[in-house]
């Protein structure tokens, strides 16, 4: 017999660490090659890890709800093989993971959150074990202010708590803190958040809080592009087996915008503005489950149009099955919402931290417009639609940010009507 060593694998770039979800086996369980042992999430996907081997499942080397880095030993498979000795393995070039739902939240946040917790707060599971010994109720919990990053409850914070409380000199705040949790009614449904909605939840607040979002809005005229679209669209999915919709041509549009202003194609890292040189073009993508998941076209300037199409149907496509890549859903440095899939004509994004700004797509409706013409003003039906930008005011300010979104709308209305893809 001999000891394989299952390692966590590396899901990502920049992806060091993940926390463990459930385990699937235990101690002494059979495990088949490529049956799933267990699920751990990173900073973007909750994933499942399969056994490249057949064999027993010897020892786990972590808890459910432990954070550990990626090439640590998560389990000892006992294998066939010479007696005594231990494979100094790494997993198999050709080993592949099973993706599951996606989110985009920080891995400190992902801690579980106690059930019936309306604050949705995310606690450690340190801090979790100090507070039960403590006798520390959730509403109790739910009101300690935290100093880590994002607001997040530190070991040295519930610690200082146990002695104030200890000494007397907490004061009420706690308790009312948490009185404007209480939101019941007779008769009122109950549902439970399930997690992605939890950490979606937590990324839009701490975005709210990061970032001073402001949001311009032009009305932009689609009328050529539509056209167009309708005379190409028969012919494009004949040669290329696709549809061709607007979102790649929106993304064209972007990127030339973001050429042009490159202070938009950035982030913030204290008091350090971070300019980037790839232009990665997050798409906002609707899941069946009602939940949201941005899959990123990485280098979408050297994308031309057709290409463009190709990527995006892929990644959205993909995305609504649940089977993207965690390199699928970072990396952005941009990113495209469409309102208009709703029949929305105009919104106010929140910013998709670390980024500095995300653009809307509103609903494309026929309307009565004004032209000017040789022959004096007249009044025409036209195809317009609204684009909204919000931006981190620490960053972007109103000059720059109205600028790149009236380039956006320039490149729309003076779209090449008589290229062919």
């Amino acid at each position: 017999m001999s000891l394989y060593k299952l390692l966590m694998p590396q899901m990502g770039e920049g992806v060091i660490e993940a926390t463990i979800i459930s385990w699937l086996k235990n101690e002494g369980d059979n495990i088949a090659e490529d049956e799933t042992i267990l699920e751990v999430a990173t900073d973007k996907v909750d994933t499942e890890i399969q056994s490249p081997v057949n064999g027993v499942v010897k020892k786990l080397n972590f808890s459910k709800d432990e954070i550990v880095p990626v090439g640590e030993v998560l389990a000892l498979i006992e294998t066939e093989g010479d007696e005594g000795t231990e494979d100094n393995n790494t997993l198999p070039e050709d080993y592949e993971l099973a993706y599951d739902t996606v989110h985009t939240v920080p891995v400190e946040q992902q801690a579980e959150v106690p059930k019936d917790n309306p604050s949705n707060k995310a606690f450690t599971p340190l801090v979790r074990n100090i507070a039960k010994k403590n006798n520390i109720e959730l509403e109790e919990l739910n009101a300690i202010r935290g100093t880590g990053a994002n607001g997040k409850i530190t070991k040295r914070d519930i610690l200082k708590y146990i002695e104030e409380r200890k000494s007397g000199s907490v004061s009420n705040r706690h308790v009312e803190a948490t009185k404007k949790y209480s939101f019941k009614s007779a008769g009122d449904e109950i549902i439970e958040m399930d997690r992605m909605r939890k950490l979606i939840a937590q990324h839009m607040v701490d975005s709210k809080r990061i970032a001073p979002h402001v949001t311009s809005i032009v009305e932009t005229d689609m009328t050529d592009l539509v056209n167009w679209r309708n005379r190409i669209k028969a012919g494009f999915q004949a040669k290329h087996n696709q549809k061709i919709t607007f979102t790649p041509i929106f993304v064209e549009a972007v990127v030339k915008a973001l050429k042009d202003f490159p202070l938009v194609n950035s982030s913030v890292d204290g008091d350090k503005i971070i300019v980037k040189k790839n232009i990665n073009i997050g798409i906002a993508t609707a899941l069946p489950s009602g939940n949201l998941i941005v899959p990123v076209i990485k280098n979408a300037d050297l994308l031309n149009l057709e290409g463009l199409t190709k990527t995006t149907n892929d990644l959205i496509n993909r995305a609504r099955e649940n089977k993207l890549k965690p390199d699928e859903i970072q990396g952005g440095t941009f990113t495209i919402t469409n309102l208009g899939a709703m029949g929305n004509i105009i919104g106010t994004p929140i910013i998709n931290q670390p980024q500095v700004a995300i653009l809307a797509i509103g609903l494309i409706e026929k309307k009565p417009a004004v032209l000017e013409t040789e022959y004096g003003d007249v009044i025409a039906i036209r195809n317009k639609m609204y684009l909204s930008l919000s931006y981190d005011h620490r960053i972007v300010d109103g000059f720059l940010g109205g600028s790149f979104l009236k380039r956006v709308s320039d490149y729309l209305e003076n779209f090449d009507t008589n290229q062919n893809i």
